[in-house]
């Protein structure tokens, strides 16, 4: 599930805008849903579950094309691209994930992915968010982590020496710790398209 923000109109996922606008508020979130007067300049309409598939799938092989030089989604046959779909859509975890599986893989010696598929958002950037070729592990063999990741692309949400925290880091409504591996991160918080979605939000005033 996809929808805009009120200040950007762009297709983030769902998780994504709860944690970009809703993760310090009390719970249930509410939602308000609007059946007219789409917004055709701001979103993409899309008219039919067909669309919403292939957009899907699209996200997965970019996903698959970082990790594994889109190896192994060319290996899948057209049904286990089907089953891939159709687990997600119908809740079928089982399903989605005898497939999922397989994009997670890698050899020992690779020591994991070839690039980390992540996105990050911002609520105080009109850019609608980073992304830029990162590797799980160093040259010398050093597992990067969520603190390297954030060094690199966003370094204002690491705090210096006394400096008081000034962002929160969240990924599906929990802050990791920033020694957290990346590679980790990529495998076990990943959305359903297989990107790592990581949000950067004012850490709230004491």
């Amino acid at each position: 599930m996809v929808g805009r923000t009120e200040k950007n109109s762009r297709h983030y996922p769902i998780g994504v805008l709860f944690d970009l606008h809703a993760s310090n508020t009390a719970l249930p979130w509410s939602i308000t849903v609007h059946f007219k007067d789409f917004p055709e300049r701001d979103l993409l309409h899309c008219p039919s579950n067909s669309v919403i598939e292939a957009h899907f799938m699209s996200c997965i092989k970019e996903a698959d094309a970082l990790k594994h030089k889109g190896q192994v989604v060319n290996e899948m046959q057209k049904k286990d691209h089907k089953q891939l779909w159709m687990g997600l859509q119908n809740d079928k975890f089982d399903q989605f994930w005898a497939m999922n599986r397989k994009l997670m893989e890698y050899t020992t010696e690779e020591g994991g992915f070839r690039y980390i598929p992540f996105r990050i958002y911002q609520t105080m950037s009109d850019r609608p968010f980073i992304q830029k070729l990162f590797r799980p592990v160093s040259p010398d063999g050093h597992a990067h982590t969520l603190g390297d990741l954030l060094k690199e692309m966003f370094p204002a949400a690491i705090p210096q020496d006394d400096e008081q925290k000034k962002y929160q880091v969240i990924i599906h409504g929990i802050e990791p710790m920033l020694e957290t591996p990346i590679q980790w991160l990529s495998e076990h918080l990943s959305h359903p398209d297989n990107f790592l979605h990581i949000s950067i939000i004012p850490a709230p005033s004491d």
